[in-house]
């Protein structure tokens, strides 16, 4: 319910903002996060793969459940003309009758087999001009029986537990989409906002080209510097006006596109609104590859694989197998020209079968068969080996980013600072005469590289610290295990 609510808000924020050219969305990260994960196609295909899976093993377990079946043949009726040996004589048979049956079937999931309960009832009357006979009669058959195969593998039991790794492969996808897309718009999102600080420092520039341009020009007035030094600054004005401009266009750019990735109408106008304050998290490289060992939903997916490879060994051991089959029928059976004395003289059925199939010779196909798979199970096992040491070297790297980026914050903080005073005392100086335009502008460099390059290096920690939250699915600004929704539940009403 509270998503839905979250849902509500947001949508009718766009809304405001589509109707309305000067309301604008702000948007945080959990916002563009939330908006694309019910935008996302990616997500779409995984849910509708996960209610696939889902509805596939619905309907498995409900054919293991009893099924009652009714079979009815209302009008039997049939006229023949047979040669009867006995006599040497042709002769005439006309038949008619009706009859039905009810059957409860129940397949046994522990044994392969199905057990049957059937009871048959009719009519029937029959003509013949041999001797010029002539039966009428009701009957009933009751019976029970059972089918079980002998010396093969429970193919029952293992397509339930197919269905069941395939609807958890699907849940696990799903997870790792949300995951996935979750990575993308943060760096999407946090590429807009680069842009927009890159259009935050060029308007501070385009200020200080400004105030340089006055001061030139109050210089040239004093007789203190020549004109073209006047041309010069009002050039880099100009200059810094149009990267001005250009710093906006490219941000528009970059808001269509992530508009676009996270599935909004391009006609929304929107801001974002992001923390890139720096606060240091203690990472504990231990339990981060412990926790991405035993809870990447990747390795789940490939122990998933060496169990289908398995299942498919099973599956292939069976070609040309020796099996057999068990059928045995045990029931009552009573026949009669009035319809209540049926069963005054009941007889019994019996019938018990054991058959075997022996394959004698068959050029080898099955061993070969057998040892295809076994490859392909080694090849599986290798893969999760690979992936096993993916994740770790992966968390490793991670874990040494996070450092590389805390000491490069540090740095960058003090860089930006000494560049700030430098400007400024270079600034005076400037406006006492004591330092030249060229070398005021290297300063306006030099504070500007050092603003971007902060924010830039607070950034990278971010989408750093997220990477790892991913990679060992461990959060550890909150020191709590990340638990994946891999469990679909259909939107509240």
């Amino acid at each position: 319910m509270k998503k839905l609510k979250k849902l509500l808000f947001i949508g009718g924020c766009l809304i405001l903002g589509s109707s309305v050219n000067i309301a604008q969305t702000v948007l945080t990260l959990d916002d563009a996060i939330f908006i694309a994960l019910e935008n996302s196609p990616s997500i779409r295909r995984s849910v509708l793969n996960l209610e696939r899976s889902q509805e596939s093993l619905n309907a498995q377990s409900a054919s293991l459940k009893s099924k009652f079946n009714l079979q009815l043949s209302p009008l039997q009726y049939s006229k023949d003309r047979r040669f009867e040996d006995l006599v040497s004589s042709w002769n005439d048979v006309e038949s008619k009758g009706s009859s039905g049956a009810l059957s409860i079937t129940q397949p046994l999931i522990w044994t392969d087999g199905t057990l049957s309960l059937v009871d048959r009832f009719g009519w029937q009357k029959a003509t013949s001009d041999f001797a010029n006979t002539s039966s009428e009669s009701y009957f009933n058959n009751l019976y029970i029986s059972l089918g079980q195969p002998v010396f093969t593998y429970n193919r029952t039991k293992l397509a339930l537990t197919e269905l069941e790794l395939d609807l958890e492969n699907a849940a696990l996808n799903y997870a790792i989409q949300k995951l996935n897309i979750t990575k993308t718009v943060s760096e999407s999102f946090y590429a807009v906002y680069q842009q927009r600080l890159q259009g935050q420092i060029t308007s501070d520039e385009y200020v200080s080209q400004n105030q340089n341009y006055k001061l030139t020009q109050n210089k040239v007035d004093a007789g203190i510097l020549s004109k073209d030094q006047l041309f010069q600054a009002e050039l880099n004005m100009l200059n810094s006006q149009m990267s001005l401009q250009n710093a906006e266009v490219e941000l528009q750019n970059r808001l269509d596109l992530f508009k676009q990735m996270i599935g909004m109408n391009l006609t929304n106008e929107i801001d974002i609104i992001a923390d890139v304050s720096h606060n240091p998290v203690e990472i504990d490289l231990t339990k981060a590859l412990d926790s991405g060992i035993r809870n990447r939903m990747e390795l789940r997916q490939r122990e998933i694989d060496i169990e289908n490879s398995q299942f498919n060994l099973i599956k292939t051991s069976a070609t040309n197998e020796f099996f057999g089959n068990i059928s045995a029928t045990y029931g009552i059976i009573g026949t009669h020209e009035r319809i209540g004395n049926i069963y005054s003289h009941p007889a019994n059925q019996q019938d018990f079968n054991l058959s075997f199939e022996i394959p004698l010779f068959d050029w080898g196909e099955r061993e070969s068969r057998i040892l295809a798979s076994k490859k392909t199970i080694e090849t599986t096992e290798l893969s999760y080996s690979d992936q096993r040491i993916d994740i770790m070297v992966a968390i490793r790297s991670v874990d040494r980013n996070l450092e590389k980026l805390d000491t490069q914050i540090e740095i960058s903080e003090i860089s930006e600072r000494n560049a700030q005073l430098s400007y400024d005392i270079n600034l005076e100086r400037y406006s006492n005469g004591d330092l030249t335009r060229i070398d005021l502008e290297l300063f306006q460099t030099q504070l500007s590289e050092a603003k971007l390059n902060r924010v830039n290096a607070l950034i990278s920690y971010k989408l750093e610290l997220l990477n790892m939250k991913i990679q060992s699915l461990w959060d550890f600004e909150n020191n709590e295990a990340v638990i994946p929704d891999i469990r679909f539940n259909k939107e509240e009403e």
